[in-house]
């Protein structure tokens, strides 16, 4: 008696899809997450970015400049700084971390294959244990050479390529919609000045920044010298915003007390921001730079004479205080501290 026919299935497996399909996949599923995340988290957070761009502009000044921009953000009730965010805010703010991800990758993957050096670990690969020091094969001069230029050009290409998408934005919701208008208007730029808004380049200066601390720094420190033991989606979420999570004070200590531990920990949201921060008192004195007349009209930024100015008026303090670097801070861990534990490790 012949025997009934049977049904062969295929098993589901990374195989299925060529190499390139399935990385071209990955990638554009973890880029659209982190931009889905990104809006979420950066409307929440609209006051303390509006905070943070007020205190870190020419708008405040002396002593009590917290308290200034307090009065500043909220002058017209608590709802002020929500009124800042246009339909644009929204698209830039999906675009400028899909892009700053996606873009990343792609310039990683392109400049490892090119200069032939590794890529950037993220992933599962963070949880894996560190070569050995023994088996890692010595670079030559011309290998390390190569590998902190990629590392240079990698996130300086996609700061740059976020600043495109997210700058003019960013712009509207410090000055408000209808000045930075009127601003424009005056100025009559062109159509690829308009797009990237003003001060663009002290915004990419600060966005290369972050995107080293959180693509490169973040993640390699993280895989190479914290204690394998305590490697986790909860030590990689509190290691993004500097600081280390355990169930026990002791532990914490112990990790702490770790020298590559604590020269890496606050690497993303604390020491990133101490440069960052510079660059953000140049953006914002720069966008007052531009603004004449109560922002009615406006001119074209110098950025020699903002920093005459500023330096002028205040010293050093016109563009790094503790005050500037708290507000910074303040707005930046919700979102800069959580990309890296959010990108390596929900999707």
């Amino acid at each position: 008696m012949p025997s009934p026919p049977r049904l062969y299935t295929q098993q589901p497996s990374e195989d299925a899809l060529p190499e390139s399909s399935r990385v071209a996949a990955q990638m554009t599923y973890r880029s659209a997450g982190l931009g889905i995340y990104a809006v979420v988290v950066r409307y929440s957070t609209v006051p303390l970015e509006k905070i943070a761009m007020v205190m870190n502009s020419s708008q405040v000044s002396g002593s009590g400049q917290l308290g200034q921009a307090f009065r500043i953000v909220f002058k017209e009730g608590l709802a002020t700084p929500f009124r800042t965010v246009g339909r644009a805010s929204i698209a830039a703010w999906f675009f400028q971390y899909s892009v700053m991800g996606f873009i990343f990758q792609t310039c990683d993957r392109a400049l490892s294959s090119a200069m032939g050096v590794p890529r950037v670990v993220y992933g599962e690969e963070l949880m894996q244990p560190p070569k050995a020091e023994a088996a890692a094969v010595a670079l030559s001069v011309s290998e390390q050479a190569r590998v902190a230029a990629k590392a240079v050009l990698a996130p300086a290409l996609a700061g740059t390529i976020e600043s495109v998408v997210a700058n003019r934005a960013e712009a509207q919701r410090f000055h408000g919609l209808p000045k930075l208008a009127a601003i424009e208007t005056k100025l009559g730029w062109g159509p690829i000045a308009r797009a990237c808004g003003p001060g663009f380049v002290a915004n990419a200066s600060r966005n290369f920044v972050m995107s080293a601390t959180s693509f490169v720094l973040t993640p390699t420190l993280y895989q190479r010298y914290f204690p394998q033991e305590r490697k986790s989606q909860a030590s990689l979420f509190w290691f993004g915003l500097g600081a280390t999570l355990s169930s026990q004070q002791q532990a914490i200590l112990a990790i702490l007390a770790t020298p590559a531990c604590t020269s890496a920990l606050g690497t993303n949201i604390f020491f990133g921001n101490v440069i960052a921060i510079t660059q953000q008192a140049l953006w914002g004195r720069a966008l007052d730079y531009g603004a004449v007349n109560g922002g009615t009209s406006g001119r074209s930024i110098n950025y020699g004479a903002v920093l005459r100015e500023g330096l002028k008026a205040e010293g050093v303090g016109a563009f790094l205080t503790m005050p500037k670097w708290f507000a910074r801070v303040l707005m930046n861990a919700p979102i800069q501290g959580t990309v890296p534990w959010f990108y390596n490790e929900v999707i």
